[in-house]
């Protein structure tokens, strides 16, 4: 076998497939050969890996989202449009216009206030509120820190406030707060010396940029303010208005709807704070009030303030009054108070000395009262001017052992004589025959101080006016019988004092006090006030008496009341020295002085009254210091009315008689 040529090994080529056997089927790929097949042939290495395939999700759910979301979002619009524009358009609509349009106040012109001769008393002028925006003020607007400060600094001696007050309201804790008044009612001049500092500041701001205008945040509202030209000249009866525009005493205060008017209103159309004037406006005018004359005569009432101020500072008395009255139509000519006040300016005014004394006090008359007793003895003819009374020196009556003013021995006066020395103990003998009892006798007094106005309203409806006090004659203590006759136990005011004189010389007849003659309209027309009421009270026969009784107060030398005597004029009057009760103590403390008349005695004309409180230095009789007054303020009235005197001769009715 070693000799033979070893066999060939043959190559395998490339296998073939087998073909199948007839009725046989194909063998699928990588399916294993069956027995006998060849197999198939490896690879001769390791074949890459094919590249990772990322596959992107279907777009379709998120299309099917967006476009539910823009469904729904397109749908809210849609109902909410439909919202505004069909279901609440109304509704939408007004909240619209409320805030487009604003409103706004049209302050009424304040009616003025005249004497009787159209003289100004009270005004109205323009004015200004002096304003500021807090926020303005604020370090990162003015860029400096003390901005309040600088600003207060600059207007404090303007407008005459107190700095730091000034940097309260300009640095507030409500930092938003964006309005603030600084000074209310404040001068044009005092507006332009604010508005030019203001302007200078900016001006130097522009070109020295060290400069802040610590100003710009202060601005204006226009207004207006109450001006009284005469200062304190007639302050009790006119008030004042208060820093609300309202009437705050006075006729200010009593009159205050008409003489305030009506506000109008504007509504207009704004954007940005500014006007719109396209859009249109709605107006309604406002209204001025009316012009208010008064029944006072300046001069008139320049010459009792004058005369009672200069007493009450003599006498170093706590206050007084001073009313002039034209007897035949009841109208106050005059109506002062000492000390006043002056109405421009109430931080100076003394609180004590505001409102009006001469209607507001109550106080009891003396003396001056006895005329009344007097009235109901002659009208009652429980006696005449000539019937004698035996005045003794002392009168022992109830509990209480009465006496005059001086120590004397026993007068033999006549009635009208009683008057004339003004005697207590004569008035309580003469008062007793008004009736059978004592008791009897006090229930006719009191009718007839009823009828004289004691104990109700003047009918002035003036502010704060006291009716007195005047008890029922059965709430009378055994004192009060006696003291009531002679004016005291009782209390009146000024005016009420006043208008007791005045029926006297008005015939008998009381006419209701009057302080206002009419009002102006803004047509210009004057309405004049209702006619007073009038009331018998005495008959014509026994007021004319009185008065010529009241002329021996003045002309005899009997009497009390000598200092009030003018030349050429026929003068009545009466003296007051009344035990005066201390308001602060309600206990009797001083003195009332008082002085009532009338001239000319035979044909009147002017009533003055006067009363002063409590004088501390030299007399405090009222014939001796107001007596005085009386003279000076009736001379002035008689001349300032061109009153001639009557040419008659004085009555001379007898003060004393032979026992």
């Amino acid at each position: 076998m070693s000799d033979r040529e070893p066999p060939r090994r043959r190559v395998p080529g490339p296998a073939r497939p087998a073909r199948p056997a007839s009725g046989q089927q194909r063998r699928a790929p990588g399916q294993r050969p069956g027995p006998g097949a060849r197999p198939a042939r490896r690879p001769a290495g390791p074949r890459p890996a094919p590249p990772k395939v990322i596959r992107l999700g279907s777009p379709r759910p998120r299309l099917r989202l967006v476009g539910v979301t823009l469904t729904l979002v397109l749908l809210a619009f849609v109902v909410r449009l439909f919202q505004v524009q069909a279901v609440d358009a109304s509704t939408y609509a007004a909240k619209a216009d409320r805030n487009r349009y604003v409103g706004q106040v049209l302050e009424a012109e304040r009616g003025g206030i005249t004497d009787r001769h159209g003289l100004a008393l009270a005004t109205t002028e323009d004015a200004y509120d002096i304003t500021a925006d807090p926020t303005l003020f604020a370090p990162d607007e003015l860029e400096i820190t003390d901005g309040p400060e600088q600003a207060a600094a600059l207007l404090a001696p303007i407008l005459g406030q107190d700095q730091d007050k000034l940097v309260e309201k300009l640095r507030p804790e409500n930092k938003a707060l964006r309005y603030v008044k600084l000074a209310g009612r404040q001068t044009p001049q005092t507006w332009k010396q604010i508005k030019d500092l203001k302007a200078a500041l900016a001006k130097k701001a522009e070109t020295d940029k060290s400069t802040t205008n610590a100003l710009a945040g202060v601005f204006s509202v226009p207004t207006s303010k109450r001006v009284y030209p005469n200062n304190e000249l007639a302050a009790g009866i006119l008030g004042w208005v208060n820093a609300e525009g309202k009437g705050g005493g006075g006729i200010e205060l009593q009159l205050d709807k008409r003489l305030a008017g009506e506000n109008g209103k504007i509504r207009y159309a704004q954007s940005g704070g500014r006007l719109v004037p396209t859009a249109g406006s709605t107006e309604t005018p406002a209204v001025p009030g009316d012009d208010v004359e008064l029944t006072i005569d300046r001069d008139i009432q320049w010459a009792a303030q004058n005369a009672i101020s200069k007493q009450v500072e003599e006498s170093k008395a706590d206050r007084g009054y001073v009313i002039v009255q034209d007897t035949r139509t009841g109208e106050v000519l005059a109506m002062a108070n000492a000390p006043g006040f002056d109405p421009n300016d109430l931080s100076e005014a003394d609180p004590q000395a505001l409102g009006n004394a001469a209607v507001q006090d109550a106080f009891e008359p003396g003396s001056t009262a006895k005329v009344l007793s007097m009235a109901a003895v002659l009208e009652e003819n429980a006696a005449t001017p000539g019937t004698h009374v035996v005045v003794p020196n002392r009168l022992h009556r109830g509990d209480r052992l009465f006496k005059d003013d001086i120590d004397h021995p026993t007068w033999y006066l006549t009635l009208n004589g009683v008057l004339a020395k003004s005697s207590n103990i004569g008035t309580i003998l003469a008062t007793g025959q008004l009736g059978s009892t004592q008791a009897r006798a006090n229930k006719v007094l009191y009718d007839y101080l009823r009828k004289f106005g004691l104990g109700s309203h003047t009918g002035l409806g003036f502010p704060g006016e006291t009716m007195g006090i005047l008890a029922a004659p059965d709430a009378w203590s055994t004192s009060q019988q006696y003291t009531i006759p002679f004016g005291q136990g009782v209390s009146v005011n000024a005016m009420q004092a006043a208008s007791i004189y005045s029926t006297i010389a008005n015939g008998g007849v009381r006419v209701e006090p009057t302080l206002v003659r009419g009002a102006k309209g803004p047509d210009g027309s004057f309405t004049p006030a209702p006619e007073p009421a009038r009331t018998r009270v005495v008959s014509d026969k026994t007021a004319k008496t009185l008065a010529r009784m009241l002329e021996s107060v003045v002309d005899d030398e009997e009497g009390t009341g000598t200092k009030a005597r003018i030349p050429g004029y026929r003068v009545a009057g009466k003296t007051g020295t009344a035990n005066r009760v201390d308001p602060a103590t309600g206990k009797y403390h001083g003195y009332t002085s008082s002085f009532a008349g009338f001239a000319p005695a035979d044909k009147p004309r002017i009533t003055v009254y006067c009363a002063i409180q409590n004088a501390t230095e030299g007399s405090y009789f009222g014939g001796q210091i107001c007596g005085p007054v009386y003279k000076q303020v009736m001379e002035f009235a008689l001349k300032t009315l061109q009153v001639p005197p009557t040419g008659a001769a004085p009555a001379d009715l007898p003060v004393t008689f032979a026992p």
